[in-house]
C-alpha cells in the first residue's frame, strides 16, 4: 500500500514542478560603483579593447585614460591601476610597455572570443580569448571578464603570448608585485 502512495505522489509532483517557472539566477561579484558599458561579456571586452586600439597608451594609463576606461574596469582593477598611477616613484618598466596586452607595443587589432561557446550562462566570471595583431605578429591573451552589479566588466588581463611579458603572467600580478 505504501509503494501504491509513493507511486503516484512522484508523477503528482513531477507534473507540478514542470508548471513552475524558475527564474534564474543573476550571480555577482558585488555591486557597481561606477557607471557600466552595454553588453555581455564578448560585447564589453571587444569595446574595451576597441578603445585601447584606437587610442593606445603605453605604461600606466593617466587619470583621463583610467576615465575613458573606468566603465570597462572592475573596481578591484580600476582601483590598483589608479594606486599605481598615483605613486610617485614609477618604475621605469610602466613608463613603457602595454600593460593591457602580451607585446610591449600593444596590438592594433583585437578580436574578442563570443562568450556564447561558454556552457554556464549564469557565471560570475568568465574568461575570454584574445586575438590580438600587430604588423607581421599574433598572439593570443585572456581577458577575465566579472558580472559586477547588472555590469560584466575587466576584472584582468592574462599574458598568455608565447613569449614572456617582463610583468609575469598577469595584469594584477604586475600590480601586486609593483606596490
Amino acid at each position: 500500500m505504501r509503494n501504491n502512495a509513493f507511486a503516484l505522489l512522484v508523477p503528482a509532483a513531477l507534473l507540478l514542478s514542470a508548471c513552475t517557472t524558475v527564474e534564474p539566477v543573476i550571480k555577482d561579484n558585488g555591486p557597481r560603483t561606477a557607471a557600466c558599458a552595454e553588453g555581455g561579456p564578448d560585447s564589453v571586452a571587444q569595446q574595451f579593447y576597441d578603445l585601447r586600439v584606437s587610442q593606445p597608451t603605453q605604461g600606466l594609463p593617466d587619470s583621463t585614460t583610467l576615465a575613458k576606461y573606468r566603465p570597462y574596469l572592475s573596481d578591484h582593477l580600476y582601483q590598483q591601476l589608479l594606486r599605481a598611477s598615483t605613486q610617485t616613484a614609477k618604475p621605469a618598466s610602466w613608463s613603457q610597455g602595454d600593460l593591457f596586452s602580451s607585446l610591449a607595443q600593444g596590438p592594433t587589432s583585437a578580436d574578442v572570443a563570443s562568450a556564447s561557446t561558454i556552457p554556464n550562462r549564469d557565471a560570475r566570471n568568465i574568461p575570454l580569448r584574445v586575438d590580438l595583431t600587430r604588423d607581421d605578429k599574433r598572439w593570443h591573451d585572456e581577458v577575465l571578464m566579472i558580472h559586477e552589479g547588472t555590469c560584466w566588466v575587466v576584472d584582468d588581463v592574462r599574458y598568455v603570448a608565447e613569449w614572456p611579458h617582463a610583468g609575469g603572467g598577469s595584469l594584477s600580478q604586475l600590480l601586486e608585485e609593483k606596490k
